[in-house]
């Protein structure tokens, strides 16, 4: 039987210091580690101010930019300057403020493509960027997975009840019909080969999922998130379960 994850629960008092504190712990990560560093992003606006503080000077300064790489969990299916983009809002929250080479950024593929291609492309790009076409749970494709969690539990785009939950081979795929979108989502294999996966929660109305989502309730998608390394929980008080 297979271990489960060391669990680390972080409480913060509001929105902002758990902000500040993701971001200088995310500092030090890549700081401390050797060689090429892997960060794969999530949308929403608790992990945007996340990247906001990230770009200010003060930690700016410190991060080796050089030398780290950036991923995205999930996305939806339009383009690279829409409104909903993924990539877009980390573009413009983080990454056109600091000296990253255009090499180390990986957005998923949005553009004359259809999802189940976007999907496949961004597989082979995972892979071309692992070396390798099986993960090894020694050696996690991502040294650092930021993850939501939304109030009806989902994580990433894997939502409660969607074939995409059972992919075991498949690294990406597409979402078509959860939401009103079509969107790429990484699957568990993908999003579980993780030194250190995250889960950012803010606000009372994610109480109730992040409470479910520890507590083990695997009809929530974020509550099967086992990463091959350490597992966390940042929340504010707001969402910390009671």
């Amino acid at each position: 039987m297979t271990a489960k994850p060391a669990v680390d629960h972080r409480v913060f008092e509001n929105a902002e210091a758990l902000a500040h504190d993701a971001a200088e712990w995310l500092c030090a990560k890549a700081v401390t580690a050797r060689g090429r560093f892997a960060v794969c992003c999530s949308g929403g606006s608790t992990p945007r101010r996340l990247y906001e503080v990230l770009a200010q000077p003060a930690i700016a300064k410190r991060f080796p930019w050089d030398r780290v790489h950036w991923f995205w969990g999930d996305e939806r299916f339009v383009p690279y300057d829409h409104p909903d983009s993924n990539y877009r809002m980390t573009r413009m929250a983080l990454l056109s403020q600091v000296p990253v080479p255009e090499a180390n950024v990986h957005p998923i593929p949005t553009e004359h493509l259809s999802p189940e291609q976007a999907a496949g492309a961004y597989e082979k790009e995972l892979k071309a960027f692992y070396g390798a076409d099986v993960l090894d749970p020694a050696r996690p494709l991502f040294d650092v997975m930021l993850l939501g969690i939304g109030d009806d539990g989902h994580t990433a785009s894997l939502f409660p009840g969607h074939p995409a939950l059972d992919e075991e081979q498949r690294w990406a795929v597409a979402v078509v019909g959860a939401k009103s979108e079509a969107r790429i989502t990484l699957t568990y294999p993908a999003l579980d080969s993780s030194r250190d996966a995250v889960f950012l929660a803010v606000g009372s109305d994610k109480r109730s999922a992040v409470q479910r989502a520890k507590a083990g309730d695997r009809a929530l998608p974020s509550a099967r998130i086992e990463p091959a390394g350490r597992l966390h929980w940042f929340t504010d008080r707001a969402a910390a379960p009671l």
